[in-house]
């Protein structure tokens, strides 16, 4: 909840804009931090949740490493502070020029998914006079239920090795003279909140680390990537994830080698409740049936409704009348430019401040200027 200090605050600054909880970020990354050593687990925070500098410095301070899926992810990180020998850098398109920047930042690990790749990665880095180290992204076919635009971990997506690949790649690392092979990487989605998945997922993860050992290929680390969920219908109830059930699960139902290392990837589950996009509401409009109330916010500030058809709880910070349904759209001259359809609201007026909560992850990362609209700058609690 906000109290009435930042809504007089937020009444001051012209909308829209989105505004950080640092304290609540600190929290969860005590939290968090807190169950990651109990295991003495390993974590590079994935930048393209959110890359607000003022955000990554924070949690550069937490001793979380970087994990990136671009050049200038991998640049961000090193201009941010983090430490090379914990940036990892996945994708499944890295050019020659992000693969240069990666190598001249001697990163720790590019985590690779396809055979040409680890040929020009090796091609690239012989050219430079260094050695690549990378772990191999392995696709182990697992549905995680969740939208299909954000499960990345099944035999059909784009991502990954699939199992049929696994000699040709083992004897493609052997010929690539400057290729070091230390781990295998695991991603298979976004915004999880079943752990069964992630037991599901601890389970394969121990089939393909055997398999791979009576291939005669022994890896020091295992990354089970991230994804992670968060509670997006009730932020106040849930404003962080059960990390210690997560990290339980996975250390009950993973079998590791002793000298091997476990890596993750949080991304969402660190930022996304301590984001909330601030708005006023422009008009209201009375349709057949339905009343909108239109923001000056709109999918240009946050995509996620109209990409993902992601609900985030909306509040009318400035009215405390009676509950009537609007929907709340944005001005963006789109059909998809809406956050939510028939919800209840205190009565709406212009000039009634807004708060899109859980906006943290994947909200100002991607932003953009369509309609030529202003990119909305950021406040901070602190």
């Amino acid at each position: 909840m906000f109290n009435k200090q930042t809504i007089e605050f937020f009444s001051q600054i012209e909308t829209p804009f989105y505004y950080y909880d640092l304290s609540l970020l600190k929290e969860t990354l005590d939290k968090y931090t807190k169950e990651l050593n109990k295991y003495n687990f390993v974590a590079h925070y994935a930048l393209k949740a959110n890359a607000n500098e003022r955000i990554l410095n924070i949690i550069k301070e937490y001793g979380l490493g970087a994990d990136c899926v671009s050049g200038n992810e991998v640049a961000l990180a090193l201009k941010t502070g983090f430490d090379p020998s914990k940036i990892v850098y996945a994708g499944v398109g890295k050019s020659d020029k992000e693969i240069k920047t990666a190598l001249q930042g001697d990163i720790y690990a590019f985590n690779c998914e396809s055979v040409p790749e680890i040929k020009v990665i090796n091609e690239i880095a012989s050219s430079m006079g260094k050695i690549a180290s990378i772990s191999l992204r392995i696709n182990p076919d697992i549905d995680a239920h969740t939208h299909k635009y954000i499960t990345t971990g099944r035999s059909q997506d784009k991502f990954g090795i699939s199992h049929w690949m696994y000699d040709e790649v083992i004897e493609t690392i052997k010929r690539c003279k400057s290729i070091k092979l230390i781990g295998l990487h695991f991603h298979v989605g976004s915004q999880i909140t079943d752990l069964n998945v992630f037991e599901m997922l601890a389970k394969r993860v121990n089939e393909i680390n055997s398999n791979f050992r009576e291939k005669g290929v022994f890896v020091e680390n295992l990354n089970l990537g991230g994804g992670l969920g968060i509670d997006y219908q009730n932020p106040h109830i849930n404003p962080i994830p059960d990390f210690n059930r997560y990290f339980s699960l996975i250390e009950k139902s993973l079998h590791r080698e002793p000298s091997q290392k476990i890596h993750f990837e949080p991304g969402r589950a660190l930022v996304a409740q301590c984001g909330s996009l601030i708005s006023r509401v422009l008009y209201v409009k009375i349709g057949k049936g339905r009343k909108f109330a239109i923001l000056d916010a709109g999918m240009n500030d946050l995509i996620r409704p109209a990409l993902y058809q992601a609900v985030h709880k909306i509040e009318n910070l400035t009215s405390n009348k009676r509950l009537m349904r609007y929907d709340v759209v944005g001005p963006i001259c789109e059909s998809s430019d809406k956050f939510a359809k028939n919800i209840l609201l205190p009565q709406t007026s212009r000039g009634d401040l807004f708060a899109i909560r859980s906006a943290g992850a994947y909200g100002q990362v991607m932003a953009m200027r369509y309609n030529q609209k202003d990119i909305a700058p950021e406040f901070y609690s602190e």
